[in-house]
């Protein structure tokens, strides 16, 4: 049976989510590095997928977007047994779907905020929308932080697909927003992030693109060294 085809880009947020989720549940994919700036591939795109967002999962004639859905199927779909990011008990499911969620809109959101900012023409930037995105993101800092009390990773009992979330969302995030000093508990779950094995590998793999990253100034030199230095 041949592997799942997936489209991505190894900057994007949301495929580095992707990425984790298949380290993590030991599913190989045949990927594409897709180029939204190429007309040939953007048309070849936006024919598998009109809203033309990524990544996205062929698998076996079916077309699926959205990060959180391709993870659930490839789980039940492809994962070896005993690989999971999504528990089996409903009760501790639901956590993980409710912070995988909590991640993607109040973390990644307000984070693409900044850089579409810095992506468009200087003077149609939107200062109070950063302002906002800027209150948005320190907001969820905050109620992350108070979530952690006692806890290594963020949902259930275990690394799941809510960290999967967590990981990008907060590490593009902080390149905006450093984290408060008095956010202890989140810098230190930051740090477990960046230490996993699929998460480093996701990092290690999109470092050569860093360089066209609108954010790439707020990125810690552990990650990204600016050439002439």
């Amino acid at each position: 049976m041949p592997h799942p085809t997936l489209h991505y880009h190894p900057l994007s947020s949301y495929c580095h989510k992707l990425l984790i989720a298949l380290d993590e549940l030991g599913v190989e994919v045949d990927k594409r590095l897709l180029n939204l700036g190429d007309p040939a591939q953007r048309e070849a795109f936006l024919a598998l997928w009109p809203l033309g967002k990524m990544p996205l999962l062929e698998d076996q004639g079916r077309v699926m977007a959205e990060t959180s859905i391709i993870i659930e199927h490839l789980q039940r779909r492809h994962a070896p047994s005993g690989r999971a990011l999504i528990p089996a008990d409903p009760e501790q499911a639901l956590e993980v779907r409710l912070w995988d969620r909590l991640f993607d809109q109040y973390v990644m959101t307000p984070m693409q905020a900044f850089t579409a900012d810095l992506l468009r023409p200087e003077a149609q930037r939107d200062p109070l929308n950063v302002a906002q995105a800027r209150e948005a993101l320190l907001k969820s800092y905050a109620l992350i932080d108070r979530h952690l009390q006692g806890r290594r990773w963020v949902a259930a009992d275990g690394f799941s697909m809510a960290d999967c979330a967590a990981a990008p969302a907060l590490f593009y995030a902080v390149t905006y927003v450093p984290l408060p000093e008095d956010h202890a508990r989140l810098a230190a779950y930051f740090e477990r992030l960046m230490d996993r094995p699929s998460v480093a590998r996701t990092v290690d793999q999109a470092r050569p693109f860093f360089q066209f990253y609108p954010g790439r100034a707020g990125l810690a030199r552990r990650f990204f060294e600016p050439q002439g230095r």
